[in-house]
């Protein structure tokens, strides 16, 4: 693929970090963590701390994945509100999910704070706008809820959604103030750093092949014929899983999310667009999100086609998008354009898996995976070390395929599709 298609904007910070690599052969570690996303680093950094030792096996470099492609949202909350939450699990369990979503967008900015992180960021909240009568009533019943639990949340007019956003064609929109925005690919470099200063080992291009359990232990073998021993895996390769653990990969809906970005935007303009510099997502049943980066581009991003994309074209939706909401925009070049790959499940949340004792994995951002993950690794972290189930936020669930996945993305592609138009007509 061309280099125009795989490069973000996104920069690792300037000061190299070397990273070890591997334990000695036949050293037994504690935990093996497969995939060197957000939630494999959070979860190696929060281990090592707790005196465990840890290996990180990352198949490419980190960040090549979506960790590091993201759109950088940092937004607390799940996809269904409280209310819901409680009355699905239950008042004891509902009520520790409520609390645990209302703090993941605390511990990427805790987290960034306490320990340095070179990673550029704005914390002024996320906007959900709303585009429909329809969804302006979710949007308020949104904010019922969440006041109701002391949330630093408001519902926003027309009027002051249009001089949030500078954006046309809204009815008005929810802001949640906990929210903010971030460079994924620092972030994910920089706990790749705190991580290594901890004690955890990460081995870039160690692709995981193979999984037994002996003599108490498992048995990881990579590609290039490195094989350890761990007490525990865990699996967080979310969107990029394979076949690694029978049944996983058909768990998941992997989409892509494409992006692109303009260049630098006038003082003019910027002054226009998203001045205090919140995240959007929109209502729409194809959403597009956007937000501004560190270097005054405005970045936007949706869904796009399932299949590998080959030109420009395959990003011409998101132009559109872009002139839609920001007419004035029209003629400013686009300067980037990538993608990364997200899972979704079908009863969108986060699934926790553990098949077998000491052999755990993790799938499911919903498209929240940035504080989502930060926050879930600290707990996976506890439950490695302690064993204690009540750790973890989620309830441990059995692996079970989604019928006939292998014509799932033929029926995804044809939805998009079909919403797309659908949304084209409430424009």
């Amino acid at each position: 693929m061309p280099a125009a298609f795989s490069d973000p904007i996104w920069q690792k910070p300037k000061a190299v970090i070397a990273l070890p690599s591997l334990f000695p052969a036949g050293s037994p570690v504690d935990v093996v963590i497969v995939g060197g996303g957000i939630m494999g680093l959070s979860t190696a950094l929060h281990a090592a701390r707790l005196g465990l030792a840890v290996q990180v096996l990352e198949a490419g470099a980190i960040g090549e994945g979506a960790s590091g492609l993201n759109g950088g949202q940092v937004i607390p909350g799940l996809k269904y509100d409280p209310e819901w939450l409680l009355e699905h699990f239950g008042p004891e369990r509902g009520a520790a999910l409520v609390n645990f979503a209302a703090s993941t967008a605390d511990a990427v900015f805790d987290l960034i704070r306490d320990e340095r992180l070179a990673v550029p960021f704005v914390r002024n909240g996320w906007i959900q706008a709303a585009h429909t009568e329809t969804a302006l009533k979710a949007a308020a019943n949104r904010d019922r809820q969440w006041r109701a639990r002391g949330a630093d949340v408001q519902l926003l007019s027309q009027a002051e959604i249009a001089a949030m956003t500078g954006a046309q064609g809204y009815l008005g929109g929810w802001l949640d103030r906990r929210a903010g925005v971030i460079d994924p690919l620092a972030y994910t470099s920089e706990l790749a750093r705190v991580a290594t200063a901890a004690g955890a080992r990460i081995a870039e291009r160690q692709k995981v092949v193979k999984l037994g359990r002996e003599a108490g232990f498992w048995r990881v073998s990579t590609a290039n014929g490195a094989e350890l021993r761990a007490k525990a895996v865990v699996l967080a390769t979310n969107a990029y899983t394979g076949g690694l653990l029978p049944g996983l990969a058909e768990t998941i809906v992997p989409l892509h999310s494409f992006q692109i970005a303009t260049v630098p935007l006038s003082s003019n303009l910027a002054a226009t667009i998203l001045p205090e510099g919140q995240a959007v997502s929109d209502s729409r049943r194809i959403l597009v999100y956007y937000r501004k980066s560190a270097d005054g581009r405005l970045v936007l991003g949706g869904r796009g086609r399932m299949a590998l994309p080959t030109s420009e074209g395959d990003w011409v939706h998101l132009e559109r998008a872009l002139a839609r909401l920001y007419p004035a925009l029209a003629g400013v070049a686009i300067e980037k354009r990538w993608f990364g790959r997200v899972a979704m499940t079908p009863d969108h949340l986060p699934h926790i898996h553990e098949p077998e004792p000491g052999l755990l994995a993790v799938v499911g951002c919903q498209g929240r995976g940035v504080g989502l993950m930060t926050a879930l690794g600290g707990r996976m972290a506890s439950y490695l070390a302690n064993g204690d189930i009540n750790q973890l936020p989620f309830p441990l669930s059995p692996i079970r395929p989604i019928p006939f996945h292998a014509f799932r993305q033929i029926g995804v592609a044809a939805t998009i599709a079909w919403y797309r138009m659908l949304d084209a007509f409430e424009r």
